[in-house]
């Protein structure tokens, strides 16, 4: 699994954050998206890598616009640290 953390340009509430979760789980193959307008930024957890392009495809024409993008490798945490 990866951790995608996307920098974006143009949120301003929470129903901005509601438009661009709606957009990714629309338009990509995800796990969870979490967005914050205070942060300005999204965090996707998906099984595949997500690119740049990728993520600016979905937010075409929606006003939203990606400044930053990075994927790493992540590990699902369990409960009491179990593996």
């Amino acid at each position: 699994m990866y951790k995608t953390t996307v920098k974006i340009d143009g949120m301003m509430c929470s129903m901005c954050e509601a438009h661009v979760n709606d957009a990714l789980r629309g338009s990509l193959n995800v796990n969870k998206v979490s967005s914050s307008h205070k942060k300005g930024e999204t965090v996707i957890i998906s099984e595949n890598e997500i690119s740049v392009e990728q993520v600016s495809s979905a937010l075409d024409g929606s006003g939203y616009a990606v400044t930053d993008l990075t994927c790493e490798p992540y590990e699902k945490k369990r409960l009491f640290g179990r593996k």
